[in-house]
């Protein structure tokens, strides 16, 4: 009888004990979890966000883990990404011409604004990242490229329009617990292929002039150095002809006289000519 009893109170130790050990469940490193009561009158969020360790989690209670490191998350057409599908953003330019972008995002939960967060969107930070945040970075790109054309998109506009973009979605989501990071392109736009054939063409021709330009302008400055040069040499020599005096001129004679006098015959006499001052 007391071995039964023994093995009854063994066999609810283990239970309890395996119900509890279950029942618990762990905030990791980088997270903050928000505890969410499903039923009864407690029903909503806990006032206190969870930090680093195991807490015990009811069966009418749920826990949301929110990152509170750097997390990045890509949406793209590519099927082997972070998505079993084509998470890629469409974008309307000016003319209404689609434009379609692989577009990344870095982000991270502010830990005293978890509680907001799950008050806000009601949702763990997947369901956030797929629905939420990808609905507002792809209607902020909309807005601002429905004033940007085709060609400048795909030029020197998509930096300007990626940094607008990050702005525009950190104030969106500051004051919810989300703080974005940035935001960047990946890889090249997609556009049809006649269009991207053309605006190519048009960036070659554009990147020719530019080139013929430069050189144009260093032929000129070539030129302009050239002239200066040939100006400094005759004015060089203008200046030391202007300096030259006959007595300098004699000097210069004295100085290069190999020391031989010259002689001319004048009738029967020799005349014998030597160089001197007067």
């Amino acid at each position: 009888m007391k071995n039964k009893k023994l093995l009854v109170s063994v066999f609810l130790l283990i239970l309890v004990s395996t119900f509890f050990i279950t029942g618990c469940e762990k905030v990791p490193a980088g997270y903050v979890g928000v505890k969410v009561y499903l039923l009864g009158s407690s029903k909503g969020v806990d006032s206190e966000e969870l930090g680093v360790g195991r807490y015990w989690v009811g069966i009418n209670e749920e826990l949301y883990l929110y990152p509170t490191f750097t997390k990045t998350y890509v949406w793209t057409a590519d099927y082997q990404e972070d998505s079993e599908t084509n998470e890629s953003i469409d974008i309307q330019t000016k003319e209404g011409l689609t434009v379609n972008a692989d577009v990344g995002i870095q982000f991270r939960v502010e830990p005293e604004k978890a509680n907001v967060l799950f008050q806000t969107y009601r949702r763990g930070i997947d369901e956030i990242t797929d629905s939420v945040l990808r609905t507002a970075v792809r209607d902020v790109l909309n807005r601002l490229a429905s004033s940007m054309t085709s060609d400048m998109i795909y030029g020197q506009g998509r930096v300007e329009l990626i940094e607008k973009s990050t702005e525009a979605v950190k104030q969106e989501f500051a004051a919810k617990g989300i703080i974005v990071e940035r935001l960047y392109w990946i890889g090249t736009m997609r556009l049809p292929d006649k269009v991207k054939q053309a605006l190519d063409a048009k960036i070659e021709q554009i990147q020719k002039a530019e080139q013929r330009e430069n050189e144009l302008r260093e032929a000129v400055a070539q030129a302009k150095i050239e002239k200066a040069k040939a100006e400094g040499t005759a004015n060089q020599i203008r200046l030391e002809s202007q300096q030259l005096t006959p007595l300098m001129i004699q000097k210069m004679w004295i100085e290069k006289w190999d020391g031989k006098l010259p002689q001319q015959m004048l009738g029967d006499k020799s005349t014998i000519l030597v160089p001197f001052n007067k």
